[in-house]
């Protein structure tokens, strides 16, 4: 019964704390961090700049895109994003070149290879081994004796010499 109303309690504040962070969520709204110096006058580079931008991590912050970031290093790659675009580099030969300089870190979501491996499996690992937690910690035991009281017979004589003897 504890672990049941444990396992409710948990529960209810798992769900309290998840709506806390969709409300969250819901009501931040992306500043983005493009200055307007940085902003190109064609609209079509501009969007592919943008597009760009956003798949690229800011070194310096390390959780947000280059978009997104104020960072001086985030600038910088802003700047060399708009600048690949301008002398005619495709999206992918700027990709190219700025994992060439930064390496794989440098992109939000990296490639699946072997040096990645853990990245990518470690929330399968850590899902499954959440599950099987959870399957082991309310798995019933069985009771070693019929009567309920979990007592083995000699257990309860005991119990009933000394609830004697203090009487």
């Amino acid at each position: 019964m504890k672990t049941l109303r444990r396992q409710l309690l948990c529960l209810s504040a798992m769900t309290v704390l998840m709506a806390s962070f969709a409300q969250f969520a819901a009501i931040s709204s992306p500043a983005y961090a493009v200055q307007p110096d940085e902003v190109m006058a064609d609209t079509t580079k501009e969007a592919r700049a943008r597009a760009l931008s956003l798949q690229l991590r800011c070194l310096v912050c390390q959780n947000q895109s280059i978009d997104d970031s104020d960072a001086p290093l985030a600038r910088d790659l802003r700047v060399l994003v708009r600048e690949r675009i301008t002398a005619g580099d495709s999206d992918s030969d700027v990709m190219d070149y700025v994992v060439a300089r930064y390496g794989d870190f440098v992109l939000l979501k990296p490639p699946f290879k072997l040096s990645t491996l853990v990245l990518w499996l470690s929330p399968i690992l850590l899902l499954a081994a959440g599950i099987a937690m959870m399957r082991s910690s309310t798995r019933t035991r069985p009771l070693r004796d019929t009567d309920g009281s979990g007592l083995t017979a000699v257990e309860q004589k005991k119990l009933d010499e000394i609830l004697k003897r203090e009487t």
